[in-house]
């Protein structure tokens, strides 16, 4: 196991692309004609969906990349350029490319009357569970052997998953609350920390793949 201020930087890395707030505006949206108990029960799917998702990537994401032969130190740096990409768009206050696409939204709103449908997508998959949330965690997890390691990941996604929750259910609110700038100004602060991250995840790759530039000049 790693030591408890490790895991707290652990969820702060993952809450900041794991996160609701790019699925806001779209869930509002896509809600807005139903019922207060409807919404209630698509944020319940949807925060559901996307633990499932995270407990898949927690305990069978490295035996997928030994499947397919890939290093983690590879999926390090691969990981980190898809982050790093998704970081700038939030930065411009945009929604990542890799997180939904036009004929996705238009889909869902085709099918917005049906709840358990726009609950897993594209609210869980791929708003909030996209490619970028998947590779974080497998990295994180993959940071120690320990059987113990797994479970203490598997409660940081169930944390975080509730505080999904809780976010969505109240996502009305917020959104009128907070505005249009109130949640660009919070995903740009996300994107600046979320482009940290991926830099020390494509550093952290680099350096095992290539060990001489680890070593230092005198």
């Amino acid at each position: 196991m790693l030591p408890i201020s490790e895991y707290i930087q652990v969820m702060i890395g993952i809450a900041t692309i794991f996160s609701p707030f790019a699925a806001l505006p779209i869930f509002v949206s896509l809600t807005a004609d139903n019922t207060k108990e409807e919404k209630n029960q698509t944020a319940r799917t949807t925060s559901m969906a996307a633990f499932i998702t995270g407990l898949i990537s927690v305990w069978i994401g490295q035996y997928v990349l030994l499947f397919f032969g890939i290093s983690i130190s590879s999926f390090k740096i691969a990981g980190g350029l898809l982050l790093l990409l998704m970081a700038i768009s939030m930065l411009n206050a945009k929604t990542p490319d890799a997180k939904n696409t036009k004929e996705e939204l238009k889909e869902a709103q085709e099918k917005s009357s049906d709840i358990s449908d726009i609950a897993v997508v594209p609210l869980a998959i791929p708003l909030i569970a996209g490619p970028g949330s998947i590779s974080t965690i497998i990295i994180y997890s993959q940071q120690s052997n320990s059987f113990y390691h797994l479970l203490m990941m598997s409660g940081i996604v169930g944390i975080i998953c509730m505080y999904i929750f809780l976010t969505l259910r109240m996502a009305t609110f917020i959104s009128r609350k907070l505005g249009v700038t109130g949640i660009n100004i919070i995903t740009r602060v996300m994107g600046l920390i979320l482009a940290s991250i991926s830099i020390e995840f494509i550093i952290s790759g680099l350096l095992t793949v290539f060990p001489i530039l680890s070593i230092k000049a005198f």
